[in-house]
């Protein structure tokens, strides 16, 4: 990596860097671009606005997510990305749960869709199958029993605390494969090869800008023509949960079943969809769907919800978050249920593309995921990018 220094007629100075690989963003999808890149062997810079990352990728389940891509192209990816998350992981010493998931049924219209789709899961390269009630129960002591007619169970799902991760990552690129970060430095401008800061300029044979949800600072022209939009998203942690007390794998019921693409080819699903628009309309209003996973350091995090439109509504709205602790109060026996914090965040969305891949100019890459599992895709997603642009062989 080379630096040198270009004097301005104020007499300031204007670092400038040469890199293989510029990449625009420290949340996950930039940080999985960082890692595949500079394990290949190519130099890195990485720019920040923020002191550090505060988007969307700090601010979700942790959840990667396999079983939620429909089989084909998208759950390829989803699966390489979580190999290379194991790599980066294990590399970084950072802590994850590798405890797959459980798709809980306890109405006969949410059974009928899991045994459906467990029943051709194999054929379509899924990992998982239905599970009597006694069984769901030995995996996860969290789950009420009464009612409980069975479960799906995936065992490729695996969980992180994104906080830690967005943290943690940082710093391992940096030591050990000599990735340059610069936080807090806002890009205001990528000609070509030439990425601009306020205080810099930095030369790059490749720019990646994994911006999320800021389609205006940069190649806003881009972002207007493709038709995505943003997606807000409200969440909540419990307390620490006692010492020694775990989740198990990654919790969902039946109100997930409608949500992911991977179940829509189950002829009982319309049936389950009807029956929620008709008992929970409220639910459905505020897009919510209740999945559970656990931190390394013992608190749940509950969530969401799903509103969609360009601008955000900044207020949380509280009735939200009771109508999520609420339903999931329904089929949750754990220690405490006590909320320490509530949030939410805001991803990109688009109606029919997971994700956007633009090249406005020569070299220059703008890429966002698009579908809420920017977690799930992001170290897959980078490495088909980095590959289709010559970066890495």
């Amino acid at each position: 990596m080379l630096l040198r220094y270009t004097s301005l007629p104020e007499g300031r100075t204007v670092a400038n860097t040469k890199v293989d690989v510029a990449i625009v963003g420290a949340g996950i999808l930039g940080l999985a671009h960082a890692y595949v890149a500079a394990r290949s062997g190519r130099t890195v810079a990485l720019f920040e606005r923020s002191p550090k990352a505060i988007g969307a990728s700090i601010r979700n389940f942790g959840m990667i997510w396999p079983i939620g891509l429909p089989a084909g192209v998208l759950r390829e990816i989803a699966l390489r990305s979580r190999t290379i998350w194991l790599e980066a992981l294990r590399e970084a010493r950072l802590p994850f749960r590798p405890d797959g998931s459980l798709h809980v049924a306890y109405r006969a219209d949410e059974a009928a869709v899991g045994q459906e789709f467990a029943r051709t899961a194999a054929a379509q390269g899924y990992s998982c199958v239905w599970i009597p009630a006694e069984e769901a129960l030995r995996r996860s002591r969290a789950l009420r029993p009464d009612g409980m007619l069975g479960a799906l169970w995936s065992e490729t799902e695996m969980s992180v605390d994104p906080r830690q991760i967005i943290a943690g990552l940082p710093e391992f690129l940096a030591t050990q494969y000599g990735v340059r970060f610069f936080y807090n430095t806002a890009v205001r401008e990528i000609e070509s090869r030439l990425v601009r800061t306020a205080e810099r300029e930095c030369e790059a044979d490749t720019v990646i800008v994994a911006s999320g949800d800021d389609f205006q600072t940069l190649f806003p022209e881009c972002f207007a023509e493709s038709g995505v939009t943003r997606c807000k998203l409200q969440m909540m942690r419990t307390r620490p949960q006692p010492d020694g007390w775990e989740l198990g794998p990654s919790l969902a019921f039946g109100l997930t079943f409608t949500h992911y693409p991977t179940f829509r080819g189950c002829p009982s699903l319309p049936a389950l969809q009807s029956r929620i628009t008709r008992e929970l309309p409220a639910l459905e209003r505020w897009g919510i769907h209740v999945m559970v996973s656990q931190t390394s350091t013992g608190q749940l995090t509950i969530g969401d919800s799903h509103e969609y439109g360009l601008a955000v509504d900044i207020f949380d709205k509280p009735f939200v978050h009771t109508l999520i602790l609420d339903y999931a109060s329904d089929y949750l026996r754990v220690p405490t249920l006590e909320i320490a914090e509530q949030w939410h965040g805001v991803y990109a969305r688009h109606p029919d593309r997971p994700f956007l891949h633009l090249t406005p100019v020569a070299s220059v890459h703008v890429v966002t995921v698009t579908n809420g599992l920017g977690m799930t895709l992001s170290f897959g997603l980078a490495e088909q990018i980095l590959r289709e642009s010559g970066v890495i062989s």
